[in-house]
């Protein structure tokens, strides 16, 4: 069987594809949970300074910043990468799969990260541009939020930015493709906890007991109601009870019971209104079997929305470097959650995705044990960022 042909990029960029390739599944091989990113972080931070960076170590406890000024303009733009892997024990068999027991990187950030490292090097030797580039290889973007911390320690007083850039892989969708979706295009996520409190008993002896699992089965299925009947039809809400504990014997009524939930929205007035209804309904269902119910609910990652100005700047770049076919039409928005929103809650910018390939060619969806980045996209990618740069500096 013949290879796939190479996907575009910019020679000079292809001309440095092993190393990077290579790079890449150092990373793969060694992955670091959030806020362990330690060797990771210190790899990005050597090779930014070997190739003349300014390097800013320990923004968001292991975040680096690269900056590089070019020209005399003050402008200046910020391009993101995540470093974090995930745990999860690996399965793909690969020769550069995880060394390291139950991590893997699951979801494509040893491939951001070499993707924007590729990138930093070929921008550092060029200087085709006239401002100040700040590169960003944050921490924690898997639920530890690594972007706020990153916020908290002053990243933007420190780094401003007139504009935030970030990309992802895209797995399903064809390798070395482009998706940009203007306005609302991830969702919010949120956790909430529902602990139903009631009275133990004999499972003999119910009427002496008030059933903390009945009560907290209610709960489970009017929860369900609340998208149906009580967001907008033409808008999305999603309410998943991803686990339910109570109880070790089968004749015992427990007197405790907690639900898990994650909660989804795309818009921030819907996500409002998830959390008002959650509390009214768990504390009322639970009333009805004669039961208390506490209910926690933890706000974690905002609505990613992508700026209208800078979404098209994105697609203009695209269609200027690859022409039309190089987007994917009518893309729709992610149900999934990415804590770029916290820096584009701060700053204009947008957040793309360019296709990890199709079928064989781009492997298993992300937070999968089978999950691997497809090496032919990394030039496209790296060589994405370039154009981006350059065109917004110009």
């Amino acid at each position: 069987m013949n290879a796939p042909l190479p996907l575009p990029a910019l020679d000079a960029i292809r001309a440095h594809e092993e190393e990077m390739v290579a790079l890449r599944r150092q990373i793969h091989s060694n992955p670091e949970l959030a806020y362990e990113e330690h060797a990771t972080a210190e790899l990005v931070a050597e090779r930014l300074q070997r190739w003349g960076y300014e390097v800013h170590r320990g923004l968001g406890k292991t975040g680096v910043v690269g900056t590089l000024r070019a020209g005399t303009s003050t402008r200046r733009i910020g391009l993101r990468a995540d470093m974090d892997a995930l745990p999860i024990q690996e399965t793909s068999g690969k020769p550069w799969a995880s060394k390291v027991f139950g991590r893997m990187h699951a979801c494509g950030h040893d491939g951001h990260t070499a993707m924007l490292l590729s990138a930093a090097r070929h921008l550092a030797a060029t200087r085709n541009f006239d401002g100040i580039l700040h590169l960003v290889f944050q921490p924690a973007e898997e639920g530890l939020a690594g972007a706020r911390a990153m916020l908290e320690d002053g990243f933007l007083d420190l780094f401003p930015c007139e504009a935030m850039f970030g990309m992802h892989n895209g797995p399903g969708k064809p390798a070395g493709k482009f998706i940009a979706v203007p306005g609302f295009a991830m969702a919010s996520s949120d956790t909430c906890l529902i602990k139903v409190r009631g009275l133990g008993g004999h499972g003999a002896l119910p009427h002496k007991a008030v059933d903390t699992i009945v009560a907290a089965s209610s709960i489970v299925m009017a929860l369900q109601t609340i998208v149906s009947r009580n967001v907008d039809p033409l808008h999305t809400g999603i309410v998943s009870v991803g686990a339910f504990h109570s109880g070790e014997a089968p004749n015992v009524l427990p007197d405790e019971a907690e639900l898990r939930l994650t909660v989804r929205a795309f818009r921030p007035d819907v996500r409002d209104l998830l959390e008002k209804r959650i509390g009214e309904i768990a504390r009322a269902q639970a009333a009805v079997y004669g039961a208390t119910a506490d209910v926690n609910y933890i706000r974690r990652y905002p609505v990613l929305n992508n700026h209208a100005k800078e979404t098209e700047f994105c697609k203009q770049v695209i269609r200027g470097w690859l022409g039309e076919d190089a987007l994917v039409a009518n893309p729709e928005p992610a149900s999934g959650s990415e804590d770029f929103a916290f820096f584009l809650e701060k700053v204009p910018g947008c957040y793309v995705f360019i296709g990890n390939g199709e079928g064989a060619d781009g492997g298993c969806m992300v937070h999968n044990a089978g999950y691997d980045f497809n090496d032919r996209v990394l030039s496209t990618g790296a060589s994405y960022w370039v154009k981006l740069a350059e065109a917004y500096l110009r």
